[in-house]
């Protein structure tokens, strides 16, 4: 009899274990992919769980897999920001008027979690943060001035093998010694210092601020005039793309991991890729092109009502594409094609600074 119950405890044995198992990969390999609120909600489902998203280590390894846009930051002049979710359910922050910040502040850039923020006071001082953390740190003085609208990029790409968060900022600005040429700073938090590169681009005109992507080492900049600015931060070199690229129709971006822009027509999207920067260094009738052929997304005119005044592209970042249209901001999905309707800031307008977003457990 004892023979005939064998077989039934293994089935059991081994039913639990296969449990335990499930359990042990929903924990380790899917709960770093998950945005912060989401992680915050799942504090309460065991204490194994609580545990392990609680963990140093495992907020290293959630800045390494969430790479997507939790939503955007929006701020008007003169007033504090609110935080417009992509999917209100899954992504927030505590507090998105950032009143933990040690005064109040204007938003000027962001990257993988990380906010950059500039005080309103006199100093104007700099500061790094983590809105879903609250953790913050204030930057020594940049030896240059950068202006009244600094063309800030932030610069955070975390490493498997780096357990200490790095970042960098880099400010392009215009030049007090040359006329008609812009310079580069650059904060490392390594060193927690600015130093201005001695790399000067001419005929740079105005860099228009929060325009600035990075992209695998370069930082891309729309010139107010016409034109992308991009500098090499590893060959500390500049450079001047095609002047035919006309800024004020269009916004840079990523997408699958590369440099594109994108603007409306007729209803849709219009988005190219960077395929080629050195395309006009090439040899005559060479038929590489600076950007690939240009492809529609179509965007779902029942749920987005195009405005006739101008309905234009406020931020693509990985899969999401944001618009606004009349008093409006509407995202566009490439993985599900959906187009939906956001929930709407108190004020948008012209003036509203719109910077997109996505939330990490990265600590400063």
């Amino acid at each position: 009899m004892d023979l005939g119950k064998r077989p039934g405890n293994l089935l059991t044995a081994s039913n639990s274990k296969l449990y335990m198992d499930l359990k042990d990969i929903v924990k380790e390999q899917a709960l770093p992919f998950l945005p912060a609120k989401s992680l915050f909600r799942f504090l309460a489902v065991c204490r194994d769980w609580k545990h392990q998203i609680s963990a140093p280590f495992f907020h290293h390894n959630q800045s390494l897999c969430f790479r997507g846009t939790s939503g955007l930051f929006c701020q008007t002049p003169q007033n504090a920001p609110v935080f417009i979710p992509i999917h209100p359910k899954s992504c927030g922050v505590p507090d998105p008027s950032l009143s933990f910040m040690p005064e109040p502040v204007v938003i000027r850039a962001s990257s993988n979690g990380l906010l950059c923020c500039q005080g309103r006071d006199e100093d104007r001082y700099y500061y790094l943060c983590n809105p879903v953390t609250k953790q913050f740190k204030k930057l020594p003085k940049p030896t240059a001035c950068h202006g009244s609208e600094p063309a800030l990029v932030v610069i955070f790409e975390p490493s498997l093998l780096n357990f200490v968060p790095e970042y960098k900022l880099i400010c392009a600005f215009q030049s007090a010694d040359f006329d008609d040429a812009t310079e580069f700073e650059i904060y490392t938090s390594k060193n927690n210092t600015w130093n201005v590169s001695g790399e000067l681009c001419f005929g740079a005109k105005k860099v228009s601020p929060r325009s600035g992507v990075h992209v695998n080492g370069v930082v891309f900049w729309t010139l107010a005039s016409g034109g992308i600015l991009c500098f090499d931060l590893r060959k500390d070199r500049s450079q001047l793309l095609g002047s035919y690229y006309y800024a004020r129709n269009c916004v840079l971006g990523t997408f699958g991991g590369r440099l594109c822009k994108v603007s409306i027509t007729n209803h849709s999207a219009m988005l190219s890729v960077l395929d080629n920067i050195h395309s006009n260094t090439m040899e005559i009738h060479s038929r590489s092109k600076m950007w690939d052929n240009p492809r529609s997304v179509f965007l779902d005119t029942d749920v987005l009502k195009f405005d006739a005044n101008g309905t234009k592209v406020v931020s693509i970042s990985g899969d999401i594409l944001v618009v606004k249209s009349g008093n409006k901001l509407y995202s566009y999905d490439f993985k599900s094609k959906e187009t939906k309707a956001l929930s709407q800031p108190a004020e948008l307008n012209d003036a509203t600074i719109c910077v997109p977003y996505g939330s990490s457990l990265v600590s400063l």
